[in-house]
């Protein structure tokens, strides 16, 4: 299973990037997001940047790989995925339209 790593991009050389995540400084490829700049977010997956993300999705995914971090060491979640408990479970939009126009199989 590939997990991907919020990281935040130090700096920027045509297609590969220097950044800084959990495990300290990284040179990714940037090629997937060649719009990033310094100081971006990205989403990175085994050295590669999938997404542009903002801070605010990148610090829930952080607090969520520790929570899974912390349970696989024998501790507890802890708040780590406050911000799904705060909210009942949705269905993607194309799943949910499907469903709103009874095209959903039961």
């Amino acid at each position: 299973m590939c997990v991907g790593v919020p990281m935040r991009l130090l700096s920027v050389d045509g297609l590969a990037g220097r950044a800084e995540g959990p495990e300290g400084i990284e040179l990714i490829d940037l090629s997937l997001c060649a719009e990033a700049v310094a100081g971006d977010w990205v989403l990175n997956f085994l050295g590669a940047a999938r997404a542009v993300i903002d801070a605010n999705e990148a610090a829930q995914i952080t607090a969520a790989l520790g929570g899974l971090r912390a349970l696989m060491q024998g501790g507890d979640l802890g708040d780590a995925f406050a911000d799904l408990e705060a909210r009942s479970p949705s269905l993607p939009p194309h799943l949910q339209a499907a469903l709103d126009a009874g095209l959903a199989q039961g």
